[in-house]
């Protein structure tokens, strides 16, 4: 009786030492990229950081860093305008491999079947080996672009095609079922076999395609800079529906840079209209639209528990809305623009700003349970008001006589170029047993605990 017994214990406790290992692997296969899925829901389901006012570690990088770190086996991705992906241990900060592309890169990797993908401004998209930095393969499109349009924010000469020069970010590639999908420059959004790189399919949009794609249900939806929001078959690219948004009357601006989040058969996604939009996810039917003060929504709206959070730049709160009618809940202000997609865990979501802040947000609680600066924007403390806002002033300045900034492109420029000097956390945080890591401008990745 007893060896009977034995045996069969021996047999369940295999069962379950097989069943773990499976789960592990499985956990461990898990493709990792842009708002930490493919439904690009924003969630990281793992243990938040205690705070965030304490530098585990930093690494400074050879450029600006608007490339959003993800986390995957130990190990922290992320893209710089150096023209490197840099792989950098979590635990540590030292940095394990880097590889080298023709331009700066400025997408957000995606990590899965034991590579890393990702975009760079030199048109191609590649495919690294996780482990090694090795190449495997890599796409060429046709070429990256800003958005470029005539009259530009009103800006002089009115004939003039100007590029944008607040079209700072890539497309980010979302893996799934064996596929990289991906926007570009050159107008298309493409899907590629995730082991060789050979093209399953392209469809032209009408315009460049900056915004990441987001995928639920078998079907791929992604924004486009003449902005209309496009629903594709994941399988063939084959248009199931598209919605159009409207016009930013104050920038004489369209378009939709940021990405869609899609839950319980909801699409929400933002736009440069000033407005955030929920549509039904089969037919494309909108359920509500939530203006913003005229403001642009460039962030990707995060979703968890009916509700969707999401930054905004002009009007600067930080907005939570009922995920299925849209009906403002509750926001927090902050003090400068944000471009930076909320990365929510364990009851706290953590976003960064143009004036080098990552914030803490208590959700509970609805109130800021702290917050982290980088040492650039209090170096560059001109660029500030003493409240901490924005001096506009300094920024855009020298003003004219009618108290304006000169009306041109290269005023725009440079104001910019200011901007990025405070160590603008424009990217999206990434948070992984008990530490948010974020990306700054100054050229660092920081690791927050």
């Amino acid at each position: 009786m007893l060896p009977l017994m034995f045996s069969v214990l021996q047999t369940i406790l295999r069962a379950v030492f097989v069943w773990v290992m499976l789960c592990a692997f499985a956990s461990a296969q898990q493709a990792m990229m842009f708002r930490g899925d493919a439904a690009h829901l924003g969630q990281y389901r793992t243990v938040p950081p205690a705070g965030i006012e304490h530098v585990l570690w930093s690494f400074q990088t050879g450029g600006r860093v608007f490339s959003s770190p993800v986390v995957a086996n130990g190990t922290v991705f992320v893209g710089s305008d150096d023209h490197f992906l840099h792989a950098i241990d979590a635990a540590t900060g030292a940095e394990r491999w880097k590889f080298a592309t023709g331009g700066n890169i400025r997408s957000t990797p995606a990590v899965g079947d034991g590579r890393v993908y990702f975009l760079s401004l030199d048109g191609d998209l590649y495919a690294v080996d996780a482990a090694t930095g090795k190449q495997d393969w890599k796409f060429a499109t046709e070429g990256e672009s800003r958005l470029t349009m005539r009259g530009l924010y009103g800006l002089e000469p009115a004939l003039e095609p100007i590029p944008d020069p607040w079209d700072f970010l890539l497309s980010s590639p979302t893996v799934a079922n064996g596929r990289i999908y991906f926007g570009s420059g050159d107008h298309h959004i493409y899907a590629l076999d995730a082991r060789t790189g050979r093209l399953e399919w392209k469809f032209e949009a009408g315009d460049v395609v900056h915004s990441s794609p987001a995928l639920d249900n078998g079907v791929v939806y992604v924004g486009c800079w003449n902005g209309v929001l496009y629903a594709l078959d994941a399988e063939t690219g084959r248009l199931r529906w598209e919605f159009a948004t409207g016009t930013d009357k104050t920038h004489f601006m369209q378009g939709i840079p940021g990405s869609p989040a899609v839950a319980d058969g909801i699409v929400v996604f933002g736009s440069r209209d000033g407005y955030i939009y929920g549509l039904d996810a089969g037919t494309g039917e909108k359920l509500w639209r939530q203006g913003n003060h005229g403001s642009w929504v460039i962030a990707s709206p995060s979703i968890r528990d009916d509700a969707v959070y999401v930054t905004t730049s002009d009007s600067m709160v930080f907005r939570v809305l009922a995920l299925k009618s849209g009906k403002p809940l509750w926001e927090l202000p902050y003090l400068a623009y944000s471009f930076s997609s909320p990365a929510i865990s364990g009851g706290h979501a953590y976003f960064g700003t143009f004036d080098g802040r990552v914030y803490d947000v208590n959700l509970a609680a609805r109130r800021y349970a702290g917050s982290f600066q980088v040492q650039a924007a209090r170096d560059h403390r001109n660029l500030l008001k003493p409240d901490g806002h924005l001096n506009t002033a300094v920024i855009y300045g020298p003003l004219g006589p009618d108290g304006q900034p000169n009306n041109t492109l290269e005023t725009i420029v440079v104001s910019v170029n200011r901007l990025l000097k405070l160590g603008a956390v424009l990217a999206s945080p990434a948070v992984a047993n008990g530490v948010a890591y974020v990306s700054s401008t100054d050229g660092f990745v920081y690791a927050l605990n």
